[in-house]
């Protein structure tokens, strides 16, 4: 067996991994760069012939591990791609939402690019490059369930509890067996379930988002959250969350809803989800309820919808979006994308950012080079749609909602394998990797920190 990396080794996007097992190629995840040098990494070559993928195997649909599946296609992959129902829904949604925005993107520079002397853009991929993506769907995995490959391969998908339908893959071939852990989720959050490590195995290939800091409690993330709410409408403000429209929008509705609920939030709140793709993103959550945790399934069952909250307003169209910044103060709008890095938010930003009495909250991950990362680091002023923006509003980062398993979680995770030949760590910062690498041999296990093209046997 040969294991070979394309992605995700200097940084926490571009997931992408090679497992040639005799003549089969497996693809583990086929993900977008994002922030710094994204265009140029995203349309570079893969590094393989997609021609000769035999199979994808994908861990969840977030954008970081499916985003460049179209170009996959586009460039000759004619194999089978399995994910959960969940996922399978989910990547749809994402690509679709991708390639639209990329769309878009090109024909405003086809407009404006050449009048400006700019470089004109060109979209990555297509709504029809999704479609062929879509053809490409095979069989569906069910959590805990195996399925055959060709050459005697054997592949089960684990719930990873990140997102809706996202999984740990652990294969098994020729003697050898080797997990993939996909992107772990935080423990005791609501909506999906923990995550279920799977068997102790030969070889892990391991996320490190968080591996060199652990959360702050849920409970405490989700009063820091209130009390921001509460202190921006006091002083006559909206508050903005850039959020991610698959796992953290719904996860925001949830808490929301428990805090007006509780009397903890004011009922005058106007909250406006304005992202077409989490609002269906909702939907789907309600679909799938062999993903949900006991909590979620408990309301749905007592005919409460966990996401359903007084003061909602969904704004799919473009109109309904730009009449929300006739809001002054009492609304909370969440709006993607999470690292700012496009989508509605710009606009709400470019809107609020400037104003003293508003309030961003940041309550997930924000890669380098990102517009959210900037706003985090403390720069007092951004470019948005290339104008300059003064940063006077207050600045709220919050990191108990992430999705992502901390440094704790994730070496109870790890010691849940047995005792691995080697693991690989990826998917993280450099200081996450070191942390987690310096741990790691610390109780005796063997760890690699792979760089993108190195190829290790197995």
């Amino acid at each position: 067996m040969k294991l070979t990396f394309h992605g995700a080794c200097d940084g926490v996007t571009g997931s992408c991994s090679l497992l040639e097992i005799g003549r089969t190629r497996l693809l583990i995840d086929c993900g977008m760069f994002q922030g710094k040098d994204a265009e140029e990494r995203n349309t570079q070559p893969f590094g393989f012939d997609p021609s000769e993928i035999d199979y994808v195997l994908l861990t969840h649909a977030h954008l970081d591990h499916s985003g460049r599946l179209p170009l996959l296609v586009r460039q000759g992959f004619r194999g089978e791609i399995i994910a959960t129902s969940a996922t399978r829904e989910l990547t749809k949604l994402v690509l679709l939402d991708a390639a639209r925005l990329q769309e878009e993107e090109a024909a405003r520079e086809a407009r404006h690019g050449r009048r400006r002397n700019r470089r004109v853009v060109r979209a990555m991929y297509t709504t029809a490059d999704v479609e062929n993506v879509l053809d490409r769907f095979g069989r569906i995995a069910v959590y805990n369930r195996t399925l055959p490959l060709a050459d005697n391969i054997r592949v089960t998908f684990f719930d990873a509890g990140h997102i809706l339908g996202s999984a740990s893959i652990f294969i098994e071939a020729r003697g050898r067996s080797i997990v993939f852990s996909g992107d772990i989720g935080n423990c005791n959050k609501p909506v999906v379930r923990d995550p279920v490590p799977p068997p102790p195995a030969d070889f892990v290939v391991m996320e490190t988002t968080y591996g060199d800091r652990c959360h702050r409690s849920i409970a405490s993330s989700v009063e820091e959250l209130f009390a921001a709410i509460r202190d921006t409408f006091a002083r006559g403000g909206n508050v903005l969350v850039p959020s991610f429209a698959v796992g953290r929008a719904q996860e925001l509705l949830f808490y929301l809803r428990e805090g007006v609920e509780s009397g903890r939030l004011p009922d005058f709140m106007q909250v406006f989800l304005d992202s077409p793709m989490a609002i269906s993103a909702t939907e789907i959550f309600r679909r799938h309820p062999e993903c949900h945790d006991a909590e979620t399934t408990a309301l749905f069952q007592s005919d409460t919808d966990p996401f359903d909250i007084p003061g909602l307003h969904y704004t799919r169209d473009v109109t309904a979006s730009m009449a929300i910044n006739r809001f002054r103060s009492g609304a909370l709008i969440i709006a993607g994308s999470g690292m700012c890095s496009g989508g509605r938010i710009l606009h709400h930003l470019r809107h609020n950012l400037w104003r003293e009495e508003c309030s961003i909250v940041f309550i997930g991950f924000a890669a380098r080079g990102t517009l959210a990362r900037q706003i985090i680091d403390g720069a007092s002023e951004v470019r948005i749609f290339g104008e300059p923006i003064k940063v006077r509003a207050r600045i709220h980062t919050i990191n108990g909602f992430s999705a992502h398993a901390d440094h704790n979680e994730l070496m109870a995770w790890h010691r849940h394998l047995g005792t691995p030949i080697t693991t690989y760590l990826v998917h993280g910062d450099d200081k996450a990797i070191q942390r987690m690498a310096h741990d790691l041999r610390k109780i005796g296990r063997p760890v690699e920190l792979p760089e993108c093209g190195t190829t290790y046997r197995l």
